[in-house]
């Protein structure tokens, strides 16, 4: 038995907006079961137990049904939801909770299963949190918990003095980019629900996208469709808020720009015919894993305007993978938008990272090619990895993040491949270049690639393919001698079968810190032991668990 994402179809639901595909499911739905190499725990309900800030700060008396008890916190006009469905939208949570009063503002936290509520006052949020201890108040046909924010306002990028102002610009945030998000994919989910004037994307820390509409009204009706929709099943999940500037410039078309008001600016061929639909059917394949839907708005979907009111403003072009035998005759398509295969990565401590400890970090998120460090800019390297869609999920989950007290700034660089000139020696003693594309130990094969989940850093490591004789103590003893972050707590899952080869498990540290520091150096460590002619490799990876 197997503990698996479930990346299924949409769940049950009648109306009301599509359910999107189920994301994971609940350590109590598998079980405890033991994962499959390369696999992740999932965290499944993490609403109760997720690690932001909020959350944590609560004293919470759990009752037998999960409510909590509200007077733990003081009243806020702040409610704070918990154990949504997966697929839930911001239109489902106003359209169950506008009863008890006005809402100003939504904030969507869609893979922690929960969201933040903001009434116009404290009586309308005192409603809410009472009623939901009294019965069940369900939101997209699941019940909710409810309970007092420890904020009084949920914070927004725009219009701070007065909560209820809205903007024609959205800005998106892309969660879990697991494939390329272009004008194209946006204009194909945003344009259904309301016409689209302009959209400009950028990638300076992960994926976010700014889209115009005609008007604030129109803008507030696609946040309502789609804040905390995923564009592709499972993953690509938006988080939408408003922007701060109320107009975008848009200089060309193309893959990270487009204005709809100005075809003049068109700069490539048109595709043959009207292939546009209001949603994709497939992603563009890259080579990883089995194909996904993306997810439609079915056609009786009460946000979705209907088909005569959609304007068709011009037809695309398929979307071109970028590989190794093809780039050069799509990179004329990309154009001057074009994404990059090698991301720039600074910041790097000068005496504890390595080629190898960047591999560790970046293999995560797809297969690393190259890694070279700059020799005229200390602290930074250039990592070529196997396409444009690795390199953004690397940006979106890596950029920011501490190793050894230092801050990581990862971008999209704009190499196009890394050479292996100015080869120098590390502090270290290590080489400053070093070619892993024929490495073992990258996971996104065809073979390999359907068991990767791409989770963002956390403080649990999923670890596999020990030593079936591998003890706590003996992971402790390799964390000291390579001067890392001790675990504070550990799991081993049990095996599938007594002739199992390989031990997995999870291993708690006491920070998101800890644990990446803690991978950067131990991940691919090769672990041997009496009476075996070969190691073992020592596999790490972030899990979806919040704590053990």
């Amino acid at each position: 038995m197997e503990e698996r994402e479930d990346r299924g179809g949409g769940g049950g639901g009648g109306g009301g907006y599509h359910r999107a595909a189920k994301r994971l499911r609940t350590e109590e739905e598998a079980g405890g079961e033991e994962l499959e190499d390369g696999e992740q725990d999932s965290a499944g309900e993490e609403a109760a137990r997720s690690g932001v800030t909020e959350s944590r700060s609560r004293r919470i008396r759990g009752t037998k049904d999960g409510v909590e008890d509200s007077h733990c916190i003081p009243p806020s006009a702040v409610v704070h939801v918990r154990g949504l469905c997966d697929a839930v939208v911001e239109a489902d949570l106003v359209e169950a909770l506008d009863k008890f009063g006005n809402i100003c503002y939504v904030m969507m936290m869609p893979f922690k299963r929960q969201a933040l509520v903001e009434y116009d006052s404290v009586d309308s949020a005192e409603r809410c949190v009472s009623c939901g201890a009294r019965e069940a108040i369900c939101v997209a046909e699941q019940q909710a918990f409810f309970n007092f924010s420890t904020s009084q306002r949920i914070t927004r990028p725009t219009n701070v003095d007065d909560p209820t102002s809205g903007n024609k610009v959205l800005l998106l945030s892309i969660q879990n980019p697991l494939y390329p998000i272009t004008t194209d994919v946006l204009y194909t989910v945003c344009n259904p629900i309301v016409n689209v004037q302009r959209i400009v994307i950028f990638k300076r820390n992960g994926i976010q996208a700014m889209v115009e509409f005609e008007s604030v009204e129109d803008a507030q009706k696609a946040k309502l469709a789609l804040n905390g929709a995923d564009i592709y099943a499972g993953c690509c999940t938006l988080k939408i808020e408003y922007a701060r500037p109320n107009r975008l410039n848009v200089v060309r078309n193309d893959n990270s720009s487009w204005d709809y008001t100005k075809p003049f600016l068109l700069q490539r061929e048109r595709g043959k015919g009207r292939q546009r639909q209001a949603i994709l059917g497939e992603h563009p394949s890259n080579g990883y894993g089995s194909h996904c839907p993306l997810l439609p708005l079915p056609g009786n979907c009460r946000y979705r305007r209907s088909s005569e009111e959609v304007q068709d403003m011009i037809s695309y072009p398929l979307l071109l993978p970028k590989t190794s035998h093809s780039y050069s005759s799509s990179s004329s398509f990309l154009g001057h938008g074009a994404s990059s295969s090698v991301a720039m990565v600074s910041g790097l401590h000068p005496a504890k990272m390595n080629c190898s400890c960047i591999f560790n970090l970046f293999c995560l998120y797809g297969n690393v090619e190259k890694v070279k460090f700059m020799k005229s800019v200390a602290g930074t390297a250039l990592v070529e990895m196997g396409d444009e869609y690795a390199v953004d999920r690397a940006v979106t989950h890596l950029n920011s993040i501490k190793v050894f007290d230092k801050k990581l700034n990862v971008c999209v660089s704009k190499q196009q491949a890394v050479i292996p000139s100015q080869v120098f020696e590390l502090a270290d003693g290590s080489s400053s270049y070093q070619d892993f594309s024929l490495s073992r130990n990258n996971r996104f094969s065809s073979a390999q690639s359907s068991r990767n989940i791409i989770q963002p850093p956390s403080a649990v490591l999923h670890f596999y393919n020990a030593p079936p004789t591998l003890s706590q103590h003996q992971l402790h003893k390799l964390c000291t001698e390579h001067n890392v972050p001790a675990f504070t707590k550990f799991k081993v899952f049990d095996a599938k079968s007594a002739s199992s080869k390989t031990l997995s498990g999870l291993l708690e540290f006491d920070s998101k810190t800890d644990a990446v520091e803690a991978l950067t150096v131990l991940n691919h460590h090769q672990i041997r032991i009496p009476n075996s002619s070969n190691p073992f490799t020592l596999k790490l990876c972030f899990s979806t668990s919040s704590h053990l």
